[in-house]
């Protein structure tokens, strides 16, 4: 399916919005990898990979027999070591026993191919299927759990996210998405490779929830299985990929799990933080709306873990010295990264630093 908007050719504009994407993140999350267990490692190649995506992969000491993996998308002009370094997934893999994998763009400007025929197309080839074929690897070389395998992304990755769900739908039990675009969005009306578009960028993008849905469909012809629930981030001062994207995911993704993009079931105010407002709009897709945020909003990773269903909803993450256990107690058993709960007696735990 063609795009239904104009798509103009690069501009200074354009350049400074590549820019911005690359250089936003580099402050976010620094430091946090002083207390992993282990270190990030490139895999040389992997089966059906035609664009040459990099591989990265993440295997704590400690991983859990059959273990679930988290595909982690970098931003543009980022790499699988940047978000690596700069987002928490490696520490809950610490905690949790699964693995992270990294894909790391192969493009000039390392942002990711969402917008040519093929990575919009199931097996066609493209970025999508590089990340993809991860997934597959991850199965037979690492004995993942098929039933588990994770996907999320900031910006540029985030916009991969969204595809990914929509193009390999039956590769994800759940996704979480950091201030991106609708899949297909993107899409370049000359066929071009990694191709910008200030009409998606700039919010100016408007469709039906049914017309995202059959977009989304297209994607992969004759399609019947289920589409993984979705997690979508924004922020109401957004000015890179404008935050009336926000609304056209939540439209699309509500069109295919048969919601009412313009009725949620229930809106929380101040959840996961303060300004930040929930709409659940059934148990397949959430918006989270974070007002005065800009680009990007940064990684609620408490909330993906209780996404991706490795605590319980309501769970709250325990500071640094708090109790997490011990004979009597009944709060949160969860740590938050980097902190470990350690078992100093029979009743008490506390959140401590890895020993």
């Amino acid at each position: 399916m063609r795009a239904r908007f104009p798509e103009p050719t690069a501009t200074s504009s354009t350049a400074m919005a590549r820019t911005l994407l690359a250089s936003i993140f580099l402050l976010l999350w620094s430091g946090l990898v002083a207390a992993l267990t282990s270190t990030l490692v490139q895999v040389p190649s992997i089966p059906n990979n035609p664009t040459n995506v990099g591989v990265f992969v993440y295997t704590p000491t400690t991983v859990v027999e059959k273990p679930p993996v988290i595909i982690a998308i970098h931003y543009c002009g980022g790499t699988a070591d940047a978000y690596f370094t700069g987002s928490p997934y490696a520490l809950y893999a610490d905690y949790y026993g699964f693995i992270v994998m990294y894909p790391s763009s192969p493009n000039a400007d390392l942002c990711w191919d969402v917008s040519s025929v093929a990575t919009l197309t199931h097996n066609g080839g493209g970025d999508s299927f590089g990340i993809a074929s991860m997934v597959a690897y991850a199965i037979a070389n690492y004995n993942a759990d098929p039933t588990r395998v994770y996907v999320t992304g900031t910006s540029s990755g985030a916009m991969m996210t969204n595809v990914m769900c929509a193009v390999y739908p039956e590769l994800f039990a759940a996704a979480s998405v950091y201030s991106g675009v609708p899949a297909g969005c993107f899409m370049s009306n000359f066929g071009g490779v990694d191709a910008w578009n200030s009409s998606c960028a700039e919010g100016q993008v408007s469709q039906t929830s049914a017309q995202w849905a059959a977009q989304v469909r297209a994607m992969f012809p004759g399609y019947t299985g289920t589409y993984p629930p979705i997690q979508e981030y924004h922020g109401t001062a957004d000015t890179t990929l404008f935050p009336e994207n926000f609304v056209e995911e939540i439209k699309e993704w509500a069109g295919i799990f048969g919601y009412d993009a313009d009725a949620p079931t229930q809106v929380i105010e101040n959840d996961p933080l303060p300004g930040y407002n929930k709409s659940i709009y059934g148990p397949s897709l959430q918006g989270i709306l974070a007002q005065g945020v800009g680009h990007t909003v940064p990684i609620q990773g408490d909330q993906d873990m209780i996404w991706f269903g490795f605590e319980a909803p309501g769970t709250t993450g325990v500071a640094e010295f708090g109790q997490c256990g011990g004979i009597g107690y009944t709060g949160s058993t969860f740590c938050m990264p980097p902190y470990f709960c350690e078992v100093l007696n029979d009743f008490f735990s506390q959140c401590l630093t890895m020993s």
